[in-house]
């Protein structure tokens, strides 16, 4: 298992813009599916978003789409998740999450072995 660094979180204002990053030192994600999950409170872990670190194709949940990104630089082995729109309902703690393989039961949690601490992120309204 890889300890991926996750990272950026803070409080912003509902109707801003926040971005996070996941790296993961001394691993490069090459043929590896990063995601963002986030947990709020009292709130079950939730998919947000994921990219294969080949070709980049990527998929959201529903509650974010339009409104998130999920992006790569490959130079740099960082996987971003630039938020806009955020809204207080976004509140939770964000995770970065790894695997190998392709976007196949992208949005299953138990199938990513790599997770990073956790980021929190809060919108105040």
């Amino acid at each position: 298992q890889v300890q991926l660094r996750d990272s950026g979180g803070g409080l912003v204002q509902a109707g801003g813009s926040l971005s996070v990053s996941c790296a993961a030192p001394g691993r490069p994600f090459s043929g590896y599916v990063v995601a963002w999950f986030r947990q709020g409170p009292g709130k079950e872990r939730e998919f947000v978003a994921a990219i294969t670190w080949s070709g980049g194709y990527t998929h959201y949940g529903d509650s974010v789409k339009g409104r998130f990104t999920i992006s790569k630089d490959t130079a740099k082995n960082t996987v971003y998740l630039q938020m806009s729109s955020l809204k207080p309902e976004d509140t939770a703690v964000y995770y970065c999450a790894g695997r190998s393989g392709t976007l196949l039961n992208y949005n299953r949690d138990y199938l990513y072995g790599d997770w990073g601490q956790g980021t929190q992120v809060i919108v105040s309204s």
